[in-house]
């Protein structure tokens, strides 16, 4: 059958053929040249035997042009070292002999070894190597069809963890799926629960991530972001930094490594922000020979500083000596004397193959021990064993193996070593180990202080976002509150004052309850501050949705009370003076109030609606991320509380509407009242210009706060201020003035009952500055000249009072000549009453006063008896018969004369041509004297 065979391995289909049943695990018909039976000089009674020596087929790539085959020679000495072990114990009655198959790391190659060995080799009990992932997963696919089980000693690709395409594989080596459960413990020791993947984009690499998936999932650990790439990673790189990854879990070979840390520092994702934790089997120096980017190695080192690598521990740390009598240190002095002298280069499965040998010695001794008892079992009976019962055998015995060997505690679930994996981190250009991972326990061992991080803490597995409320600052709000207890206070003051004096006529003239109204619209809207200086930093969720509505309920109401006042007050001067109509009507306080009533009903009724149908509710307003002003690693997302609805627009527009409207129309009126000055409404050019003190004022400020809505302490300043400033401003314009006048002179008020005002309506559409100043000045000349007129009067009224007294006296003495006097003086008298009247009443006639002074009353006076002027001696004249006459004649007349200024007699009774029986009060008046009288 040689020939046929040497026809398949020159024929490529043929030979194809050939190996894919061997894959299949078919058993060809085999004939002279490959007898599968005969070729073997292992006999079926290998186990009842001492001494016998079992061969055992090792698969490895030889060849030093091979790949992989570096591996290979490192784990050379090893075997050697741990046949040698074994033998020297003398714990096992059988010696291994390995046979070693060249595969080259080549399928066709591999299967052909494998091929040779079954065909030619001697009759193997397991298979031990499998170096090259490829060849080894064909290789152990077909091995249950041969009875066999294989173990491994390098082959870390996860594909071979699959137990139902792959039942009698083995390995002693941890799969690169054994670093994920460590990786997860590792995350979780420091509370990372969001992480990015960065994976090339190859079988082996994508078969680790898909595993890490599950296992972060089963932790649940958030995946932010999953990268794959090909050759050029930058692209991913920048993915994962907009979306915030910072803990990354890469999965690429040096070779791609290189150009990812190079992207890294271009993107600055490195430092005390960062954690890269990648795979720890790169070779070393791996940034220098497989460095292909345009960055530095400096820069690769600055972006590369602090990454942790996950790898499994080749050997054990622990002082303890395993299966050889020997710890792992020993062992590892004694695998580097056996290394040097051979000269190869060390290789990090060493130890994995080291306890290999073992575990297929431990493996085959419990075989041999089974077979042998049953063996005695069956002593009286021909007992036999075939191939498959001791490959299943050989797999049970591989399941039950647990010993401790110089990679640590050595023994397997469902096929798959449970080994130790170590933690090392890059710090100032080395791999520092830092931890380890032990996978029986499930338990993390971290060296103390080994770790170091870039920063004071370890980094952050997101960027966290610190929600910081925008609240008004408490030194603002205090003075502010300060400045609103003050207002009040003074407030208070006013009240107290309006309240002593309201029966003193300068109070009562301007209407003392309209005041109370305006101090209470000022407090209430200075209690307003106090509210809208508090937020979530100071109450509940709950109370600050209460707030929003007490605060716009006091505020309206105190702003319609307040302005209602004025606006009363306002329209009342306006509906007097400018109606001819209504001059002698008088509007009483209580249709003012009525006024004011209705502009809060109506307050009212828009606030209750509201209330009802769309309550204000606290809404949060988030505004984008700022950095953190103390330089820690988190973001700020700075948020603000608003008192909103649904329709806050409609209602806002209502309220602004309805109050516009009423601070337009008190504008007009203040602006149409601007000239009346009243003495009896003696604050009315006061409240007008309170009126545009108030509009112009919450103009600007509901603009202003509109404007400055994401900005609290402005906003709260600015309205706090216009509150402040419009309601101290209305106070003091129509307190402070009465104030004043009561401190300065208190019966001011009083002095004069009849009430005078002056307006000048001449020209009020039309007037001009430059018309109010030349009227202005022609009436201060005019007033010159009436001083003037009023002095030199006096003086004259001064002589003739003198001649009075001496016609009194003459009258007196000489009846007979009385009927001479009436009819000639009487005219003269009236005019002197006429004239005390004009000069202490300043009423009168200027041009009657002009034609008295152009008389000559000594002329008229003249016709008396001048033998009566001069005669006599004075004791004719003070005798108190003369005294009494005189006093009885003139007491009347002066009481007369100057009871208009005292308020005795009305202005309309002093006209001389007045009937003299018109005043009541001179009825009782004797006849003798009614001439007198008449003229007042």
């Amino acid at each position: 059958m040689a020939p046929s065979l040497w026809k398949c391995r020159s024929e490529m289909i043929v030979v194809s053929g050939c190996l894919l049943l061997f894959v299949w695990g078919f058993r060809p018909v085999l004939s002279r040249g490959c007898n599968y039976n005969a070729g073997h000089n292992l006999d079926n009674a290998w186990y009842s035997k001492d001494g016998e020596d079992l061969p055992i087929m090792v698969l490895m790539p030889m060849n030093e042009s091979a790949l992989m085959s570096s591996i290979s020679q490192g784990i050379d000495p090893a075997v050697n070292l741990a046949i040698q072990h074994i033998r020297e114990s003398r714990l096992y009655s059988f010696s291994l002999i390995p046979k070693i198959y060249d595969t080259e790391c080549d399928n066709a190659k591999g299967l052909r070894a494998f091929f040779d060995a079954i065909c030619f080799g001697p009759k193997h009990l397991m298979i031990f190597g499998g170096v090259c992932p490829s060849v080894t997963s064909i290789i152990a696919e077909s091995l249950e069809g041969w009875n066999l089980v294989q173990l491994s000693f390098a082959a870390t690709t996860p594909v071979l963890a699959d137990k139902k395409k792959y039942p009698n594989f083995f390995r002693t080596v941890p799969s690169d799926n054994a670093v994920n459960p460590a990786v997860v413990k590792f995350l979780n020791h420091y509370n990372w629960s969001r992480v990015g993947t960065l994976t090339q984009d190859v079988q082996r690499f994508s078969e680790v991530r898909n595993d890490l998936t599950n296992e972060l999932e089963k932790a649940d650990i958030q995946i932010a972001d999953t990268e794959s790439f090909s050759n050029d990673p930058c692209v991913n790189v920048k993915k994962l930094k907009d979306n915030d990854v910072r803990i990354i879990i890469g999965q690429f070979d040096e070779n791609l490594a290189s150009k990812v840390f190079c992207c890294a520092y271009n993107l600055n994702m490195f430092g005390s922000k960062y954690q890269w934790i990648i795979p720890g089997w790169y070779q070393g120096n791996w940034w220098e020979q497989a460095n292909s980017t345009n960055c530095t190695t400096k820069k690769l080192l600055t972006a590369m500083e602090g990454y942790i690598s996950v790898d499994f521990e080749p050997l054990s740390a622990k002082q303890t000596k395993g299966i050889s009598g020997r710890t792992p240190q020993e062992y590892e002095r004694e695998y580097n004397r056996q290394r040097l002298q051979k000269g190869v280069e060390s290789s990090k499965f060493h130890g994995f193959a080291y306890d290999g040998i073992w575990v297929i010695a431990k493996t085959l001794t419990g075989v041999m021990e089974k077979l042998r008892e049953k063996e005695r079992e069956n002593i009286y009976r021909n007992f036999t064993v075939d191939d498959k019962e001791v490959g299943k055998m050989v797999l049970d015995a591989m399941n039950e193996t647990n010993f401790f060997g110089v990679t640590g505690q050595v023994m397997f679930r469902n096929g798959e070593r449970m080994g130790t994996i170590k933690f090392t981190q890059f710090q100032e250009g080395q791999e520092v180990k830092v931890g380890e991972y032990n996978a029986i326990e499930d338990a993390l061992d971290l060296i103390n202080n080994t770790i170091r991080f870039q920063g004071l803490e370890p980094p952050k597995d997101r960027t966290f976002v610190r929600l910081q409320r925008r609240h008004i600052n408490v030194p603002l709000y205090s003075i502010l509150s300060t400045i609103t207890i003050l207002g009040m206070l003074m407030a208070g003051a006013f009240l107290f004052f309006n309240i002593k004096n309201r029966n003193h006529r300068l109070i009562k003239m301007s209407s003392p309850y309209m005041n109370n109204l305006i101090i209470l619209g000022g407090m209430l809207s200075y209690a307003s501050i106090f509210l809208f200086g508090l937020d979530g930093s100071f109450v509940s969720d709950k109370e600050f949705e209460t707030l929003c509505t007490v605060r716009t309920w006091i505020l309206i109401v105190g702003y319609t009370t307040a302005f209602g006042a004025m606006f009363a007050k306002t329209w009342r001067v306006h509906a007097i003076f400018k109606n001819v109509k209504m001059k002698k009507k008088i509007i009483k306080d209580q249709k003012l109030l009525i006024i004011v009533g209705g502009m809060l009903l109506i307050d009212l009724c828009i606030l209750i609606c509201w209330q009802i149908v769309d309550p204000l509710k606290r809404t949060v307003e988030e505004y984008s991320l700022e950095a953190d002003p103390q330089g820690r690693d988190i973001a700020i997302r700075p948020f603000l509380e608003h008192c909103e609805n649904t329709h806050m627009t409609i209602w806002l527009g209502i309220v602004y509407a309805y109050k516009g409207l009423l601070m337009l129309f008190g504008c007009f009126l203040a602006w149409e009242t601007r000239n009346v000055s009243i003495p009896a409404l003696n604050d009315s050019k006061y409240i007008g210009m309170s009126v545009y003190n108030v509009g112009i004022m919450c103009i600007i400020g509901a603009a202003v706060s509109f404007l400055t809505r994401d900005q609290p302490n402005v906003q709260f300043c600015i309205v706090a201020l216009v509150i402040i400033f419009c309601s101290t401003i209305t106070l003091c314009l129509v307190f402070v003035p009465k104030f004043i006048t009561m401190r300065t002179n208190p019966d001011a008020a009083t002095q004069n009952r009849r009430l005078k005002f002056t307006q000048n309506q001449k020209k009020e559409d039309s007037k001009t500055s430059t018309s109010v100043t030349s009227m202005n000045q022609a009436n201060t000349s005019r007033l010159d000249g009436l001083q003037t007129d009023n002095h030199r009067l006096r003086m004259r009224i001064t002589e003739l009072d003198k001649e009075l007294e001496e016609v009194t006296m003459q009258l007196q003495d000489t009846p007979e000549k009385t009927p001479y006097i009436k009819q000639n003086h009487y005219q003269d008298l009236n005019n002197i009453l006429s004239i005390r009247n004009f000069t202490d009443g300043k009423e009168g006639d200027k041009s009657m006063l002009k034609n008295h002074l152009e008389q000559k009353p000594q002329a008229q006076w003249g016709s008396v008896d001048p033998s009566r002027i001069n005669r006599g001696p004075l004791e004719d004249i003070n005798s108190p018969e003369h005294i009494q006459r005189r006093l009885s004649l003139q007491l009347p007349i002066l009481h007369h004369a100057y009871l208009p200024s005292i308020g005795g007699v009305d202005a309309s009774c002093a006209s001389p041509t007045g009937s003299p029986g018109s005043s009541p009060r001179h009825r009782h008046m004797p006849p003798s004297y009614r001439v007198m009288v008449s003229g007042l």
